[in-house]
């Protein structure tokens, strides 16, 4: 049968996985409708500088750093935690840029970041089953059948927390937010304790003198071209379609469709499937997307899924974010990379180093350990560096707060005193000193492989 064209409805005729199960189809039409209405939360002028950075990061002249919550919440939410996000995502851009004399490019998983998939459909706790907890713009994360029910209500809040975040976002990068001048003021704890913290203090000293003389010479935030330090951009898993869809328009002026959610979307592991829902609706949208490529892939199948959503090859619009884990990378990686190559399609790599790497401790915490994170980079490098390939960059799941949730690092956190901040919804996040400490490990890499 002749497959019918591409069209905001299409996506509903496919089969699709990690659907929260609405049971009310009217609350649904009445949300989304309401949310259709809505302002966009980002621009088309937004989304194309995205896709033309990203262009540029295929041409090996930036670095790209995504991070963010693994899923944002309706109730950790203030104006300062926001604020404590960007300011650790410019942090890591600045060492990552000063360290290997390229541009980075700042994707934050924020803003929209309210949905996740999940293994099972049901948790079992005390012999009594839940709907499994799905992120707030479905349910509730409270232990309770009713907190647990999945609500399309829910996804209306989740649009009004995204634009209050992006308002006080822009607001922020308009303004000229200059903490990043600020380095020896750092929250670089691990600098004193680390075997390499002489090295590292000694690159904090040198990029405080380099911004200190931008600053010195009139050169703002806002206005520094080379730096680029108002440019941020926002992304999140686009895992609930009646959401995405509500939020995606035609543009009359070149004929084509814009999801105004965010400026990039990705497709989770879970939800990769040639015949499925989630690939049928991206593949109509003109915004850059991310493809997470996870152990069970099949190299003939990721060519097909990148031709499904990126058929006229379009530098820039497909991201490749591996997820494979310590243990499958080295196996997996080039072959998937070689083929890529073979078929001459234009890719942007990621390496995602935490999913791949989650596991249970033995007091039943979900949990990774940052040195097999550090592990995973150092192979994801060597292996481009074999393929004469831009390793492009990294995905990450981060917060800016003294959180305990992955082992190790300098702090030594360990199965013991994992307990003692753990405080994340869903996957444990690197803290603000784990996130920084790796980044320093990252641009260590990089020099060594370039």
């Amino acid at each position: 049968m002749k497959k019918n064209r591409w069209n905001l409805e299409s996506w509903r005729q496919c089969p699709i996985n990690q659907h929260p199960g609405w049971l009310d189809k009217n609350i649904i039409n009445v949300a989304t409708s309401k949310i259709n209405k809505n302002p966009p939360l980002v621009f088309k002028n937004e989304i194309l500088l995205l896709k033309n950075r990203l262009a540029s990061a295929y041409n090996n002249r930036y670095y790209i750093i995504q991070g963010g919550d693994c899923a944002e919440t309706f109730t950790d939410f203030n104006s300062e935690l926001i604020k404590n996000k960007l300011n650790i995502l410019l942090q890591m851009s600045v060492v990552l840029s000063y360290g290997t004399s390229k541009k980075t490019l700042r994707i934050g998983r924020i803003a929209g970041q309210f949905a996740k998939p999940r293994t099972s459909q049901i948790e079992i706790v005390n012999d009594i089953e839940y709907p499994s907890y799905r992120g707030d713009a479905v349910n509730g994360f409270n232990l309770s059948l009713n907190s647990r029910k999945p609500d399309p209500t829910r996804m209306l809040q989740a649009y009004e927390q995204s634009a209050y975040t992006l308002n006080l976002i822009r607001s922020i990068i308009n303004e000229g937010y200059t903490n990043i001048y600020n380095a020896n003021e750092w929250d670089l704890d691990f600098i004193k304790k680390s075997s390499q913290g002489k090295k590292y203090q000694k690159i904090i000293n040198e990029i405080q003198k380099a911004l200190m003389f931008i600053k010195t010479i009139g050169s703002s935030v806002k206005k520094d071209s080379r730096l680029e330090l108002n440019e941020f951009f926002t992304s999140h898993e686009g895992l609930l379609l009646e959401y995405e869809q509500a939020l995606t328009k035609y543009d009359a002026s070149n004929k084509k469709y814009y999801n105004h959610s965010a400026h990039m979307i990705w497709i989770g592991d879970r939800t990769r499937q040639l015949d499925g829902a989630h690939l049928e609706f991206v593949s109509g949208i003109e915004n850059p997307i991310g493809i997470k490529i996870g152990p069970t892939i099949d190299k003939d199948e990721l060519v097909e899924i990148i031709n499904k959503v990126n058929p006229n090859n379009e530098i820039g619009k497909i991201i490749l974010i591996s997820r494979l884990g310590l243990d499958k990378i080295e196996n997996i990686l080039p072959d998937l990379m070689k083929n890529i190559y073979k078929n001459k399609l234009h890719v942007i790599w990621l390496c995602d180093p935490m999913h791949g790497n989650t596991y249970n401790n033995k007091y039943g915490y979900k949990t990774r350990h940052f040195d097999t994170i550090i592990k995973e980079l150092e192979i994801y490098m060597n292996i481009h560096g074999k393929q004469k390939s831009h390793p492009g960059g990294i995905h990450i799941e981060f917060t800016s707060e003294d959180v305990t949730e992955c082992l190790g690092g300098y702090q030594n956190i360990n199965d013991e005193t994992l307990q003692k901040r753990y405080e994340t919804t869903c996957d444990p996040r690197l803290n603000n000193q784990q996130s920084l400490e790796l980044i320093f490990k990252l641009t260590e890499l990089i020099n060594s492989w370039s």
